[in-house]
């Protein structure tokens, strides 16, 4: 009997051995779970903190660039009123130079029809032709926007008018002109030529 129970206890043995190193082995199972575990939540909070990293830096970036852009469209707003406003000074005194170049034409003109006083019929021809081209000149000038300044009576204004003389009058009120010398001009309200007048003075 003693020798038929020596198999049985020899198997218990080994079952309860082998139970053990099955629980051992879980035991260590375990453990490498939480091991992992730890390990991939470690590396979640890294990748956490540098994404917030990265989402600052990108939100700095964005700003700085959205700043940038503020500034090349103000700049292109500046740029795009200066052009503006030197087209349209161009448009409005592209003209100057060559209209002061014609009033010394329209001054040749209105001085040869003062001069010519004589009854010729010549003279009353060529007379009557310089008062027609004076015409055409102002017609044209007229169509360019180029005002004559002719202030005979008018108060003395030292913005458009060039005082050559002062002249004591008792039927003139002081600082009014009283002749013109030569007529001014005016392109666009830009003064071309001031007008050369006499100005009145009181009388002593």
């Amino acid at each position: 009997m003693s020798n038929e129970q020596k198999p049985d206890a020899q198997s218990d043995s080994d079952l309860i051995d082998e139970v053990l190193e099955q629980t051992a082995e879980l035991e260590n199972e375990d453990v490498d779970v939480d091991a992992a575990v730890e390990d991939a939540d470690g590396e979640q909070d890294i990748s956490v903190a540098e994404l917030q990293q990265q989402l600052v830096q990108a939100e700095a970036k964005a700003a700085e660039n959205w700043d940038k852009v503020l500034r090349i469209q103000a700049e292109m707003e500046n740029l795009k009123r200066r052009t503006q406003k030197d087209l349209e000074s161009a448009h409005k005194y592209g003209l100057e130079k060559f209209a002061k170049e014609l009033l010394n034409v329209i001054d040749s003109l209105e001085l040869g029809i003062q001069a010519a006083t004589s009854d010729a019929p010549e003279v009353l021809k060529l007379k009557e032709g310089s008062e027609l081209t004076v015409k055409q000149f102002e017609s044209v000038f007229a169509k360019f926007n180029i005002e004559a300044i002719n202030p005979v009576g008018e108060p003395f204004n030292p913005e458009f008018h060039q005082a050559m003389s002062m002249v004591p009058s008792a039927d003139a009120e002081p600082n009014t002109v009283l002749n013109v010398f030569q007529k001014g001009y005016k392109l666009n309200g830009r003064l071309l030529r001031p007008a050369m007048v006499v100005v009145a003075q009181a009388a002593e």
